[in-house]
């Protein structure tokens, strides 16, 4: 293992200093930092995410990944929920692209976006680039470098040990692009759809973490094959210590996530409620007192946008109720 981890070592701060420079060559970008305080803002979380990036590959934490399962867990949960939705947050990807001369990026541009030969990886982006294909590969994801066939080859191969790092910051930035809204792909989900999107993933890193945590008997053999540990635990112990960090530590960027959603979701309920009013008062005036045609919801003419020619009478709380649901759906 060690001798495999050798290069591997190396190339997450090598990758992260290329990142980092390529993101500053985009000088729009960095005079763009100057005027507008949230593109400031957009570029400091990015710079956070990478440094958390380097901290969590560091060789110092990188080595205690193969003496406790519960620093490997810290390093995994530093990836997928700390640096990938700073990661998110930052919007980095215009800043890759201006670099690029015009020269290269225009047949680039066109060949991926209208050659038969890239159809594969344009269908495959659109799929992860949705709220289901998103959920589905972090999940898959999650669950399957956890499996201990998968998780004990990371341990006795570094380039394995490499690649599952990239796929946890790979598939957090695409969980966390759809929660944060920053898919330039599709279009922000409401916050009701989002605050499932969530509470669903946060209920598959408990599962996996009850798993861990009740296990009879060490998981991963190369854990268990350990002459010693760091402070003497043992290996049963050790997978605990972990599945604990992956309980609560885990779940804790789904609860702020998913308290901030709820926020801006009652905040966007509040501020509807004036356009609630004006329209019942509009109806008011228009001499349909306390109400207005309906079926608002089902009635083709009135999903083309056309006006009703006999509309039945509704009561205002139906109305209410009813402007609600297609104001949140």
């Amino acid at each position: 293992m060690e001798a495999t981890r050798g290069m591997a070592d190396y190339l997450p701060a090598v990758l992260i200093v290329v990142v980092f420079a390529w993101h500053l060559l985009g000088g729009r970008r960095a005079a763009a930092c100057l005027r507008s305080p949230r593109a400031r803002q957009r570029a400091l979380a990015f710079y956070a995410g990478l440094l958390i990036i380097l901290i969590a590959l560091s060789p110092p934490v990188d080595a205690l990944t193969g003496k406790l399962f519960s620093v490997q867990m810290i390093q995994r949960l530093l990836l997928l929920a700390a640096a990938a939705p700073l990661i998110a947050l930052g919007q980095p990807w215009i800043s890759f692209w201006r670099p690029v001369p015009p020269a290269v990026r225009r047949p680039v541009t066109r060949a991926v976006t209208r050659s038969p030969w890239c159809a594969p990886v344009r269908g495959l982006f659109r799929a992860l680039a949705r709220p289901p294909g998103a959920w589905l590969v972090f999940s898959i994801n999650l669950v399957f470098w956890h499996l201990p066939g998968p998780n004990d080859l990371t341990l006795r191969n570094g380039y394995a040990h490499l690649l599952a790092d990239l796929a946890f910051l790979a598939t957090g930035i695409f969980f966390w692009n759809q929660v944060t809204g920053s898919s330039r792909a599709t279009s922000p989900a409401p916050y009701s759809r989002r605050i499932g999107y969530v509470a669903s993933a946060m209920l598959t890193n408990v599962g996996l973490a009850v798993f861990l945590a009740f296990a009879q008997h060490p998981l991963y053999a190369p854990y268990a094959d350990l002459a010693s540990r760091p402070g003497g635990i043992s290996a049963l112990a050790d997978q605990q210590i972990g599945a604990g960090v992956m309980w609560a530590a885990g779940d804790l960027p789904f609860a702020i996530a998913l308290a901030l959603l709820v926020h801006h979701w009652l905040a966007a309920h509040e501020a509807r409620t004036p356009r609630l009013d004006q329209l019942v008062a509009g109806a008011v005036d228009r001499g349909w007192p306390g109400a207005l045609p309906v079926p608002l919801i089902d009635h083709p003419a009135h999903l083309a946008g056309r006006p009703l020619q006999r509309p039945e009478l509704v009561d205002r709380h139906l109305l209410g109720r009813i402007l609600d649901v297609r104001c949140l759906a």
